[in-house]
Order: structure tokens, then sequence, then C-alpha cells
């Protein structure tokens, strides 16, 4: 019999080890084991009633045909909308394409952008889906390690050092995953002319942006020849609807909308109809109130974790994420990780899902629990420490 054969950029594309994590902690509470989990990046808040009856209603009204592979007119206006009101950013909405969540976005902005022999320069660590989405369009993704002396994000110099003249685009998340950091709005603005000076394309990731404490929310789509990703997931709070946006250069949109009919066809139509509902003023109230819970949950853990020994250099202006230098207990953070969650009951991330730089010397944790939660996890961790 033949041996089946596989595309070679398959082999490239690592597996999430949280999956793996998040896989044995189930085995584990199935076996009658209580798990506090802080690997999974997704909050543990409901989606609004108002955005599941919007959707609701969608489905009982026959809303399941195909929409513009762009998406609803009336969402892209009402995501523009949010551009104007909450970051003071004008966005045409024609700008706008409607995705199947960030990933479709980004996936597009890279089909769009880049091909074999392109490099796409981003931070390192930072969100392993990136660097996979640049390999699946057959470009190379070049990680530029970054530490807390830069708040864990690219700058100006970074980027000029490990640029050639293959680089086709560069990729900033901000908010970023798994830093919670936030890039100083100048710097990002240097970048931004650089780029623009060598015809090389910016995409900024946004979908932590909404969720954003500590300082004013800058939003790159004041500029209108950046690539703009975001996401209903994280702050809005529907992570399972898989819905997401990109905010384009006009230019770009003719040839966006090809590949997005080709690639998507459409967007979930009852998941945008349901986003219809997530910008009315007594819903952004009512996540306002969760991204503060969020952010008590941010001031208490991460004195909590310093305390104890977990070094965190930079306070995480957003996000719900700790990204943590376990080094002072361990050589290997993808081992310890394992034993808190077999010894102590804690699930957490290995650093190797999000760097190579020195990924075997950082976890992360998500603060995606309830405070009593995040006290019990920190219990069980000095029951841990102490063993």
């Amino acid at each position: 019999m033949a041996e089946h054969r596989t595309a070679g950029r398959v082999g490239d594309i690592a597996p999430f080890h949280v999956m793996a994590i998040l896989a044995r902690a189930q085995a584990l509470e199935a076996a009658g084991r209580d798990i506090v989990h802080l690997e999974i990046g997704e909050p543990d808040f409901a989606t609004p009633a108002p955005v599941v009856e919007a959707g609701v209603a969608a489905l009982r009204g026959g809303r399941t045909h195909y929409t513009d592979a762009r998406g609803l007119p009336a969402l892209r206006e009402a995501i523009a909308g949010f551009h104007a009101t909450r970051w003071q950013a004008a966005v045409d909405p024609d700008r706008v394409v409607v995705t199947p969540g960030a990933s479709g976005a980004l996936l597009l902005a890279l089909g769009l952008l880049t091909g074999p022999g392109d490099e796409v320069l981003m931070a390192d660590p930072g969100y392993p889906c990136n660097r996979h989405f640049a390999g699946f369009c057959d470009a190379r993704p070049v990680s530029v390690p970054v530490d807390a002396g830069s708040g864990f994000q690219l700058t100006l110099e970074a980027v000029e050092r490990h640029a050639t003249p293959s680089t086709r685009a560069v990729l900033i998340a901000s908010p970023s995953n798994p830093t919670g950091t936030v890039i100083p709005p100048h710097e990002l603005g240097r970048i931004r002319e650089w780029c623009r000076a060598r015809g090389v394309a910016l995409i900024v990731d946004e979908i932590y942006l909404a969720l954003t404490y500590d300082g004013d929310e800058h939003s790159a789509a004041r500029w209108d020849d950046v690539f703009v990703v975001n996401s209903f997931s994280k702050y809005f709070l529907m992570t399972g609807w898989r819905l997401g946006w990109l905010v384009a250069p006009a230019w770009a949109i003719p040839a966006l909308e090809r590949l997005a009919q080709n690639l998507f066809l459409a967007p979930s139509t009852p998941a945008q109809h349901a986003a219809l509902a997530a910008f009315s003023p007594a819903n952004l109230a009512q996540l306002d109130a969760r991204k503060a819970e969020l952010r008590a949950r941010r001031d208490f853990l991460l004195p909590a974790l310093r305390d104890r020994g977990f070094a965190i250099p930079v306070v995480p202006q957003g996000a719900f994420y700790l990204y943590a230098d376990c080094s002072r207990f361990t050589a290997d953070s993808e081992a310890f990780a394992r034993q808190l969650l077999e010894q102590a009951g804690v699930a957490v991330t290995p650093g190797i899902d999000f760097a190579q730089h020195d990924a075997k010397r950082h976890v992360r944790f998500a603060y995606t629990q309830p405070l009593p939660r995040l006290a019990e996890a920190l219990n069980r961790i000095d029951h841990f420490l102490q063993a």
C-alpha cells in the first residue's frame, strides 16, 4: 500500500502544547480531581445575554443564508462606528472585512501580502499561530527576540537589525499574548514610518486592545495604510462564535474580498447578527464591568506571584496573561507545568508554546478564573513549592 504523504508545510506546524495540558487536566477532572484552569486564553465569562438573544432571534428568523464575503454591511458600519467612538479612529466601513475569528483576518492579511521567499518579522515570545500562518503562506516567519528592556515589544532598532531585502511585513500584537504588554504609540509610529518608506506592510493585532487597563487605548486604525486585526472573542466574550474583523487599506479590499470568497465564502451569518447587539450601550457597559473584574484579578495575582519568586519584570498593561520567569524553581518550564498540574492541580501553559527565546524559563498564567479560584491556585502553588 502506498505511503500517504502530506505537504511539507504541515510538518512545520507545531502542536499547541497547552492542548496537551488541557487534555491531561480534563482527564484528571474526569477521575475526580479538582483543577484550577489557568492555561487557556479564554475568558470564563459567558457571552452577554443580549448577544445570545440576538443570535437566537437570527436563527429563528431564518437568517441562516450566506452574507456578502466581507460581512453584513450593518455590522461593518457598527465596527467602523466602534473604532470612531472608542478609539477616535476614522474608518470607512468599506475598509472593514468581517472574518471567521481573528485567525481568519490574519490568514487573509498574510495570504494577501506574503508568498515564497518573503519574510515576516514578529516578536518572540508571541502568539504561535502567527508564525504558522506565515509558514502556511510559504513565507518565512522571522522571530525577533524581545525582553523586558523593550516591554517584550518590537522596537524600530530591532526591526532594522532583523530586516532583509526579503522582509515583506512586520507583525505587532498590542496588547500581546503571552506578555500582556503594549507597544508605546510613538514606537509604533516609528515602525510604521519605516515600513512606509520601504514598501513593507505593517500588520497590528489588536484583539486585546479594548482590554487595556493602564494608559489609553491607541488603535493603529487611525492610519489608513495599516492592516489592523481585531476580534469579538476576548473583550466581547464571544470566543466560540468565531468572528473577527480586518481593517485594511482601500487598495487591498478587492483582493481580500476574492480571497475571502474562496477561503471562507462568508463569516457565520447567525454570529454576525448576534454581534450587532454587542455594540449597544448597555452591553458595552456590561463588558467594561467584566474588564474591571479582569483588572482586579491581575492586580491580585501579579504581586502574589512575584512574592513567591516568579519574576515578572514588566506589569502587563492589558489582555489577561502573566508571563512569568520560573527559572528560580526549574530549568525546564515544560516539566514544571506538568508537575504543577499532576501534583498541585494547577494548569498553566509552558513558554515553549510562545517562544524560542528563553522558552524554558517561562510559563504563562491566564487569570481567567474568579478571585477565589486564583487564591486557591496560589495556596496549591505554595504547597507545591514547599514540597
